[in-house]
């Protein structure tokens, strides 16, 4: 199965662009929350239409999971949590989101949605908990934040990671975790775009101004995960011991090159 990785997207029409473009040559498109911008000009509202236009163009060429983050707020629980209600809508088209498990051959993918209290904190448990008695061969989280206390949650002064979430990673051992949240975590010193806790796989995708965004690649036949950004390009292997620094990605995998590939890693 080939997948790619997006997050924090904040509502840049150029980036969502380029996910519509290329979505058609992957099996699986995950964009890890923070659709839309808080400190857009645009209205919420507006931004939310758009961007499920876009959702509905990527859905036509492939299968698009999605999570919320903490932009993407724009209602209230009962509890008086914050949620993304406007996500949930997209259920009725195909677009499969916070709360909610399915299963793509021999990969159960389960999406989280941002917590913003105890209340909605403890559903993510229990979803977690429920969603592990039907735990395939491969299980991959969908989860905005990523863990607290990883190099992918460091920001360059502190860590932004999720306790909660580190948590259920200890308790689980899901293989993969796809998340985003920390912009500068790929592009500092300390940071990273992957880490690796027991036997689960995270990836923070990074984020930067410009087109194409930061994203990730991974083949899971293969076995491989290539990281694509303006500051170089990486790559790992899932059956392999993480190392630091991550190798360099200085040519296309095979298993790349025979589709339509994302832009050729930079020669910087």
């Amino acid at each position: 199965m080939r997948l790619l990785l997006v997050s924090d997207l904040h509502y840049s029409l150029p980036l969502f662009d380029w996910v519509a473009e290329v979505a058609g040559d992957f099996d699986v498109v995950v964009m890890a929350g923070d659709h839309l911008d808080l400190a857009s000009l645009v209205d919420g509202r507006a931004q939310a239409a758009v961007v499920k236009k876009y959702f509905s163009r990527i859905e036509a060429k492939t299968r698009l999971l999605i999570c919320s983050g903490n932009h993407d707020l724009d209602s209230k629980t009962p509890a008086g949590e914050k949620m993304a209600k406007w996500l949930l809508g997209a259920r009725n088209k195909g677009v499969l989101s916070d709360g909610e498990s399915v299963a793509i051959g021999d990969t159960l993918f389960t999406m989280c949605p941002w917590w913003d209290g105890p209340v909605s904190q403890a559903e993510i448990g229990a979803q977690l908990a429920e969603t592990a008695k039907e735990r395939r061969t491969r299980w991959i989280w969908i989860y905005h934040a990523p863990p607290a206390a990883s190099p992918v949650a460091w920001g360059g002064q502190r860590y932004f990671g999720d306790d909660a979430l580190r948590k259920w990673i200890e308790k689980y051992q899901p293989d993969i975790v796809m998340s985003g949240h920390v912009h500068e975590a790929p592009y500092v010193q300390n940071g990273s775009w992957v880490d690796r806790i027991g036997a689960t796989w995270i990836f923070n995708t990074g984020h930067y101004l410009g087109a194409p965004p930061a994203h990730i690649v991974m083949d899971t036949t293969v076995g491989e995960a290539l990281w694509f950004s303006a500051a170089g390009n990486q790559y790992i292997r899932f059956e392999e011991e993480l190392t630091r620094p991550v190798p360099k990605l200085t040519a296309l995998p095979d298993w790349l090159t025979a589709g339509d590939p994302p832009p050729a890693p930079s020669q910087g």
